[in-house]
């Protein structure tokens, strides 16, 4: 599938790679996004060394990260930005603490985002936060 630009010209979809050791929550992610004609979702990693990988052969152009991903999230933040340094980096967490937020934005997250917010919601931050192309 494709999205069109204001100008009515195709684009490709906005490539997604997700991560978060809870199974069940990524084929959910999967699902809500690949339902949208500008996302397609190019991998779904369970911990950091895999996330890693996927990011460096991928280059997505988001990274859904979980804050308390396998791996340190602020870590494999950290190294994303190093092996994919165009990718944007949305924090995707439980945990609604100042200290939390500050951690993955210093490691280069863009946004933070709470699981259990509507999916429209987390679809428009996505798209909020989705460089132009």
């Amino acid at each position: 599938m494709t999205a069109a630009t204001e100008q009515g010209t195709p684009r490709p979809p906005l490539s997604v790679l997700l991560c978060d050791d809870n199974r069940l929550l990524l084929e959910t992610l999967t699902e809500v996004l690949e339902a949208q004609p500008d996302f397609q979702v190019v991998g779904t990693a369970c911990e950091g060394d895999e996330a890693l990988r996927l990011a460096g052969r991928h280059r997505p152009d988001l990274v859904v990260l979980d804050v308390r991903f396998p791996g340190g999230g602020h870590t494999v933040a950290r190294n994303v930005g190093r092996c994919s340094p165009h990718s944007v980096i949305v924090a995707f967490s439980a945990y609604n603490d100042k200290a939390s937020m500050e951690h993955m934005r210093s490691a280069g997250a863009r946004a933070y985002v709470l699981k259990g917010v509507r999916n429209r919601e987390l679809l428009t931050t996505l798209r909020g936060v989705a460089r132009p192309r």
